[in-house]
């Protein structure tokens, strides 16, 4: 009874949808094509297949939609802009903030984080301060002179989040380079391209 309370698994039924979830959490739905989990934060609604079944037995359950549903709305490009101008002053040091949202007020910011160490190659920090009910959207840090990519340390560090992430590299150079993914649960979607309006604002004005 404590295990479904904390992380419900819920049968799909055949013949009308699911219910979606109203409240911040995480539940499995069991369908007749696998396994999905279904996530729900204040800024997102989030429905992904973890698994499949291994035989072709009959699973008396309907079928569902793998979903994402964004309820923050846009995330505003200047804020990304105003973290790449953060990573240039740092550089050649990696450096990292987070992008808040408050559901409330519907206002984002971007959150410094509190550095205990960085070099060129690593970041260790404390998560900023967050003020009443602000929540994490994107998880932001740079790669001082190199490449933005996901390392296997990014892998472990965001395996258990929700949230997006952005790296942003090549610090030196006047269009640096971005990695943007969306981590939610160990599951891992990187996007081919971030937003044109990020890669934009990211570029040092002599370079637009």
């Amino acid at each position: 009874m404590t295990l479904q309370r904390s992380f419900p698994t819920v049968m799909v039924p055949r013949n009308e949808a699911v219910a979606e979830m109203q409240a911040a959490g995480e539940r499995l739905l069991v369908a007749e094509d696998g396994v999905f989990i279904e996530i729900r934060r204040s800024w997102l609604s989030l429905v992904r297949k973890v698994a499949e079944f291994s035989v072709r037995t009959a699973i008396p359950y309907g079928r569902v939609t793998p979903t994402t549903r964004l309820l923050c709305e846009t995330i505003p490009a200047d804020l990304v802009g105003a973290f790449a101008e953060m990573a240039r002053k740092a550089h050649p040091k990696e450096t990292g903030a987070w992008i808040v949202w408050s559901p409330s007020t519907q206002a984002f910011r971007l959150a410094p984080v509190g550095i205990v160490t960085h070099t060129g190659g690593s970041l260790k920090y404390q998560p900023p301060a967050l003020s009443g009910d602000e929540v994490l959207v994107v998880d932001c840090h740079s790669h001082g002179r190199h490449p933005a990519y996901f390392s296997s340390t990014d892998n472990d560090d965001d395996r258990h989040d929700v949230k997006m992430a952005l790296v942003i590299g090549n610090c030196d150079r006047p269009n640096p380079s971005i990695a943007l993914r969306l981590c939610a649960k160990g599951i891992f979607e990187e996007t081919e391209h971030a937003p044109l309006t990020w890669y934009q604002a990211i570029r040092e004005p002599e370079a637009v």
